[in-house]
């Protein structure tokens, strides 16, 4: 009898059961780079420009496989935040904080890009209101009229616990291609403190809508809002809509993180397709315990009015902590995406990134781990305050911050999505399940242990990764020891080379089989 060949999946079935695990790609690990932004050329997804705190771009022409690293300078200085966008005649726009002569965080610099971020203007700026502070913004771009939409937080005065300084959402646009910007205008109508925390608003992230809508989220003491303006930012509603009470606030504590935070993400489908129009608002919070972090999807069908209830993105189990989600729609096809760090399958501090991709506008999400090995992040080192995504015709580029042996670094992953979606969601490693004899010439068996009430699942595939049967189906099995007869004759079963896919409950193993005439 010839000891059993188990196949881990870090592999995963496909065309003759190649290895499709994540392709991880390194951006850049000088400088300590963390809070990364991407963002990628519609017309041409090989062009992608990222950057991180505090001062770097990273270039790339290939589609993610290699990265060139500049160092960005500005006439008011950078200090970090970026964010990258792009317009439809293919210019690239990096939106920073400032450093003035010692002035800090005083406006929202705009750099732009003729040339896929190989140089870069000087800078413009909008928000500049005497000594007070600007800070955590965000950018769209309407691809109808090229309107650049930027979207932040005013602090009266940064950390200030003076009763009388106030956090406010502000906004300004450009109509010109960053050149100039608009007078800035307060869109909310309920202010926060000015203590980066649950009190002040943080989080502005603006989204145009079908009709040239700027919609508008952000979080704060009264949870979720959202504001909107039907005639490009001239007037907004009265009165913000409330979206979501995010009941635990979206300051929050996570082990080994010296801070973290689950401020909103928006975005609209404006794919043309069946959920074309729809608002998304996307977030973390931890409404079901201190160590039980959750990603959350709120979406809206009728222009942001009203929203629907919370749901969760992260399909595991209860107790553990998902965080720093962002989002992405591909624009093509109205695909959802969303990356986040997870502790699934950890009981200590080690941190994988998952992605998740729902293709029914949202109702159900599938998730992925596409790293290639976990991390664990340390209160000491800032670790930054976001991922970040970008998608477009099934290209999807993550993006996000990692720490190995006290280093930061900035990885990507340039896996095709459909590979990425048939990678299983977690790997049973117990090596108590086994299937003997193998090879085999007529009847096997596969034997393996439970040590609570599970559902199984048994699944078998030929050596192209073809489904054939399946054995068992979602079948509730107790506690026990358990061995499953595979009859060849009643499969059907030729010689060659077969793969048994065993689930137990939302973990999985293939195991790899050979049967001889």
């Amino acid at each position: 009898m010839k000891t059993i060949q188990l196949i881990l999946l870090s592999c995963c079935l496909g065309a003759a059961i190649q290895n499709l695990s994540s392709q991880n790609v390194l951006i850049s690990n000088s400088g300590n780079p963390n809070e990364p932004s991407i963002m990628m050329d519609p017309t041409n997804t090989d062009v992608l420009v990222a950057g991180s705190n505090l001062n770097f771009c990273y270039t790339s022409n290939d589609g993610g496989q290699t990265w060139v690293t500049k160092t960005l300078t500005s006439t008011y200085g950078v200090w970090g935040d970026p964010v990258i966008d792009i317009d439809t005649q293919g210019n690239f726009y990096f939106f920073h904080l400032s450093n003035t002569g010692g002035s800090w965080i005083d406006r929202i610099v705009c750099q732009k890009s003729t040339d896929n971020g190989a140089n870069w203007s000087s800078g413009t700026f909008t928000g500049l209101n005497g000594s007070k502070n600007q800070d955590k913004h965000w950018s769209v771009i309407d691809r109808y009229n090229n309107n650049i939409y930027l979207t932040w937080t005013q602090f009266d005065s940064y950390g200030s616990s003076n009763v009388t300084h106030r956090t406010n959402i502000l906004f300004s646009k450009s109509t010109d291609g960053g050149d100039t910007w608009s007078a800035t205008k307060q869109i909310n109508t309920s202010s926060g403190n000015c203590i980066d925390g649950d009190d002040a608003l943080g989080g502005a992230v603006p989204a145009v809508g079908s009709n040239g809508e700027i919609y508008v989220t952000w979080a704060g003491p009264n949870g979720i809002s959202f504001n909107k303006s039907t005639d490009q930012g001239a007037t907004w509603l009265n009165q913000e809509i409330l979206i979501d009470p995010m009941p635990t606030g979206w300051d929050y504590k996570i082990p080994g993180l010296d801070r973290s935070n689950g401020l909103p993400v928006l975005k609209c489908d404006l794919s043309g397709g069946a959920n074309h129009g729809t608002l998304y608002v996307n977030w973390t919070d931890q409404r079901n315990g201190a160590n039980d972090t959750d990603v959350w999807i709120s979406k809206s069908v009728d222009g942001g009015n009203t929203w629907s209830t919370a749901s969760k993105v992260n399909n595991d189990a209860p107790g553990k902590h998902q965080f720093f989600t962002w989002m992405d729609i591909d624009q093509t096809n109205g695909n959802i995406y969303a990356v986040f760090y997870d502790r699934r399958n950890y009981t200590d501090s080690q941190t994988d990134v998952y992605l998740a991709f729902s293709g029914d506008g949202g109702n159900t999400f599938e998730n992925k781990k596409i790293s290639e090995s976990p991390f664990t992040p340390s209160e000491g080192i800032f670790f930054g305050d976001y991922t970040n995504i970008v998608a477009h015709n099934d290209i999807v580029r993550p993006i996000w911050t990692r720490l190995n042996g006290g280093q930061l670094s900035i990885w990507t992953n340039i896996t095709p999505i459909n590979d990425i979606l048939s990678i299983p969601d977690t790997i049973i490693t117990d090596n108590t399940i086994t299937h003997y004899p193998n090879p085999s010439t007529n009847n096997s068996y596969i034997s393996f242990k439970l040590h609570k009430l599970a559902t199984i699942k048994l699944e078998l595939y030929d050596a192209t990764g073809k489904f054939i049967s399946s054995v068992i189906d979602n079948k509730k099995m107790n506690y026990g020891k358990y061995i499953i007869p595979i009859n060849r004759n009643y499969l059907n079963l030729s010689s060659g080379t077969y793969y048994y896919k065993l689930f137990i409950d939302d973990k999985s193993k293939t195991l790899k089989s050979i049967i001889l005439d």
